[in-house]
């Protein structure tokens, strides 16, 4: 079984794509991914540990808390995917890349043509650079079952 950790933008469907995919070609992965609910993510440390004055101490709480999943996640993982979206920026994601990249994770990274020079430095460390889920799943496929 393969482990994958599913990284990036939470504001489309991309993930249940994926897995939807996956399963239809009978790949056997184990998909993880962060809190994907951006209230619990944004609120979860004040909601657990009380509030805070500064929006800076409330965010700090809360990444510091999400960080527990996202750390024990990338890990576990054999592969991490991770997919930037076109709305925002996502730091997170990056950072994400990195951390596996410095566990020598194999990362997969999906973006449009149109980040392309901004990504230039997460691509270079990414195994594969795709354009959209389809080719995600057709790398999953191949290493798997080394099928075209």
């Amino acid at each position: 079984m393969l482990n994958v950790y599913l990284s990036g933008e939470i504001h489309t469907d991309w993930r249940d794509q994926i897995i939807k995919l996956c399963k239809d070609e009978n790949l056997n992965i184990k998909f993880s991914s962060p809190i994907t609910n951006h209230d619990f993510s944004d609120n979860c440390g004040v909601e657990i540990l009380g509030d805070e004055e500064r929006r800076f101490w409330k965010d700090n709480k809360g990444a510091k808390i999400n960080s527990i999943k996202t750390k024990k996640s990338i890990k576990d993982s054999d592969v991490v995917i991770v997919k930037f979206g076109e709305k925002y920026k996502q730091w997170n994601a990056a950072f994400d890349a990195g951390y596996a990249s410095a566990l020598n994770k194999s990362i997969i990274v999906i973006h449009s043509d149109e980040h392309q020079h901004a990504l230039k430095e997460v691509d270079a460390f990414a195994s594969a650079v795709a354009k959209d889920q389809d080719q995600v799943v057709r790398i999953l496929k191949y290493v798997i079952h080394g099928l075209l």
